[in-house]
């Protein structure tokens, strides 16, 4: 088998481009899937917008949080009339509906967001905890993606380096990111805690993002379990098909 760090331009599966520009839109195209690209960045923050928006406004924490789950569910909508991918729809209409649970049941408006916040608070952890362990989490997540599933761990060191690079990456920004947050939310203003957290959504995002295909593009190309599995199914049948014949 070939070694993932010396396989040839030709060896680049499913007729991706080759060679290193290739396999950095590869990786590009991969992470978009992943991430849900500009349009899922759209659908996680606009609620968030809308609502702080609103209370900005009116001060009425039930018609800003009504509001913002409309617009999420909206958004579910478009994606299944345009047969879309809608993972990223509906874990944006989830967290919004948690967040207007929050904020109808304790009347704070700030606790639209405390779910968000503890999602990220515990994902930063998993990141930095994973890669610890020697499983960064960003490689059980873009292996299957990558169509290497968990290859990565044993047969291509380069690559669990760039994941667990990248995890680390993630698990900082987002702790960082929790590290304003939260003082924010405990004494700042309310407005101005929601601005805050509206603002925080994109940046880190784009960042976390960005280095993980700085270290991904520079890392081995994937190794291709699926087409592999299929290729030693193929030769089973034709040395079946050729028993067959030579017993004929």
């Amino acid at each position: 088998m070939t070694s993932p760090d010396k396989r040839t331009e030709a060896e680049e599966p499913d007729g991706q481009p080759t060679g290193e520009t290739g396999s950095h839109a590869v990786t590009e195209a991969a992470l978009f899937e992943a991430f849900g690209g500009v349009r899922g960045l759209v659908e996680t923050t606009v609620p968030g917008l809308v609502f702080i928006g609103m209370y900005t406004v009116n001060k009425d924490i039930h018609a800003a949080a009504i509001t913002a789950l409309v617009i999420s569910g909206a958004m579910v909508v478009v994606r299944l009339l345009r047969k879309d991918t809608i993972k990223h729809a509906f874990s944006g209409i989830f967290g919004v509906g948690f967040g207007v649970l929050f904020a109808m049941m304790t009347g704070n408006a700030k606790d639209f967001y405390l779910p968000g916040m503890l999602y990220t608070l515990g994902l930063a952890l998993a990141y930095i905890v994973t890669s610890l362990a020697g499983v960064p989490l960003l490689g059980l997540v873009l292996g299957p993606v990558f169509k290497e599933n968990l290859s990565w761990r044993k047969r291509n060191p380069g690559r669990k380096k760039a994941y667990t690079k990248a995890s680390y990456a993630w698990g900082f920004i987002l702790l960082g990111k929790s590290a304003v947050l939260f003082p924010l939310y405990f004494w700042g203003d309310t407005t101005q805690f929601g601005w805050v957290t509206v603002i925080l959504k994109i940046p880190p995002f784009l960042l976390a993002v960005y280095l993980t295909w700085i270290f991904l593009a520079k890392a081995p190309p994937p190794i291709n379990v699926i087409a592999e599995m299929e290729a030693e199914e193929e030769a089973a049948k034709a040395e079946k098909a050729a028993a067959k014949a030579a017993n004929s």
